[in-house]
């Protein structure tokens, strides 16, 4: 159809969609620089001889995500609304696949009447994306330096896959959890507990890496950089916000409510972030100092973070501030208990499996009957405007839910690896280095050996001082 013969639907391309559009696309580029910020915490955080390497994977998988996300991925979220205005899943998927006819049209020639906002959703399908390709990079900190690249890249894609699948359950406010009364303003559940469950099970079949566990030639593991990974966390922290309020939707007359449907705004929201991060920032440095394990400090702001991000439209900021100091402690204890068990895996698990549950639970208690779920405009039925309320027994079985099929992913994956490529990076060239072994790179930095060699003393060096 030519420009001239088109059909013009003015209120598509309104300047008030034109306002909410680039607040949605403001997000698609805090959570690009999540994406560097995770980088940057994975080059401080790996051995020297890995770190070209595990940046690498981590970019790699980040696009896999991505890019099955727009093939399919963002079909599967939309589903929940389609279901909701008694439509179905194929629907969805042939409105919204890489080739479906809503991915593909332009928003001024489509009649509101048929799909009002497109550009939103479209512009929905790159933000999402970027989250599924930042699932696969949080999957990567627990599997680097041990994980055959071919095994995480086909993780990568059945990873996008399943999340994509939990997110119309968990995320949003019309899929089966979230009707039902789960609340997750952040999607907790599908961005950070899908790949936790995920890492419980490939941590497991992978084994500890030398340094982690006794080696003769690595004596212990170090990471070289911690403060190029305290960079990292900041960065982070700069990109969330744009992202935080992407979670928001916008109706006339300039009504904003949560991804959720509960009531809020969006000063709240805003200031609840960052009361997230302040909290969790200043517990962990309490808990540093007093242990003297610099862990902590980095800990501490992601832990608080994920301790609120369930509940940054329901809180007002100083329960958000209280709330989020206590995600540090329970990160704490998780921490200590997989130290004491020699278990391999010190992020995901304090983190996401330990301060995010514990978010999860407490929106339950803190906010319990709290209006939220169904849809603007449905008065009555079974999707009608907040019918359900917020309680504890729903955020139990949407952490259930989250953590379940993070696990049966991995568990059907690690059988069809074991007896076809395999998974696992071989001890020997775990402990010389994958940067060498894939790249035939060299560190500028010997190993712990060669490093002590150089330090003993010489009858040369002495008559020379």
């Amino acid at each position: 159809m030519s420009v001239e013969n088109a059909t013009v639907f003015a209120e598509q391309v309104s300047v008030d969609m034109l306002v909410q559009n680039l607040l949605y696309a403001s997000g698609t580029v805090g959570a690009i620089f999540v994406a560097i910020g995770f980088l940057l915490i994975d080059a401080g955080g790996v051995r020297r001889v890995n770190t070209f390497n595990a940046v690498c994977e981590k970019i790699i998988g980040f696009f896999i995500g991505f890019t099955t996300y727009f093939f399919i991925g963002f079909a599967l979220w939309a589903a929940q609304y389609y279901v909701m205005e008694g439509f179905t899943l194929t629907d969805s998927i042939m409105d919204w696949w890489a080739g479906g006819a809503m991915a593909n049209a332009h928003a001024q020639n489509v009649d509101p009447a048929v799909f009002p906002g497109l550009n939103n959703f479209q512009i929905f399908i790159f933000f999402l994306a970027c989250f599924a390709g930042l699932i696969n990079m949080l999957l990567h900190f627990a599997v680097s330096e041990r994980m055959k690249p071919s095994a995480f890249y086909i993780t990568c894609i059945v990873s996008a896959l399943m999340s994509s699948l939990l997110s119309w359950w968990t995320w949003g406010s019309v899929g089966p959890l979230t009707n039902a009364g789960f609340h997750d303003f952040f999607g907790v559940g599908f961005v950070y507990l899908f790949p936790a469950g995920m890492a419980i099970v490939f941590v497991w079949a992978l084994g500890a890496r030398p340094g982690y566990k006794s080696h003769p030639e690595v004596p212990e593991y170090r990471a070289p950089q911690m403060a190029l990974s305290a960079t990292g966390v900041f960065v982070v922290f700069a990109g969330l916000p744009m992202v935080i309020l992407s979670c928001l939707f916008f109706f006339d007359p300039a009504l904003a409510v949560s991804v959720t449907m509960a009531d809020t705004s969006v000063g709240i929201v805003f200031n609840n972030y960052g009361a997230a991060w302040a909290g969790g920032a200043l517990m962990g440095a309490v808990i540093a100092y007093t242990t003297r394990k610099s862990a902590y400090l980095l800990l501490g702001p992601f832990a608080g973070y994920l301790a609120g991000a369930p509940a940054m439209d329901v809180y007002v900021p100083w329960q958000m501030f209280f709330v989020a100091a206590g995600g540090p402690i329970v990160a704490y204890v998780v921490y200590e208990i997989i130290q004491k068990r020699g278990i391999d895996e010190h992020k995901l698990f304090p983190l996401f499996i330990g301060a995010g549950s514990y978010g999860l639970l407490m929106v339950g208690l803190i906010a319990a009957g709290t209006p939220r779920s169904g849809y603007l405009g449905f008065e009555e039925g079974a999707y009608a405007f907040q019918h359900a309320e917020i309680g504890i027994l729903m955020q139990i079985v949407g952490i259930l839910v989250s953590l379940g099929l993070g696990m049966l992913t991995a568990a059907v994956l690690t059988g069809i690896f074991k007896v076809t490529i395999g998974m696992r990076v071989s001890e020997d060239d775990q402990v010389r280095g994958l940067d060498r072994f894939y790249w035939d790179l060299e560190t500028d930095v010997g190993g712990f050996e060669s490093l002590r060699e150089g330090l003993k003393p010489s009858g040369r060096r002495g008559a020379d001082s």
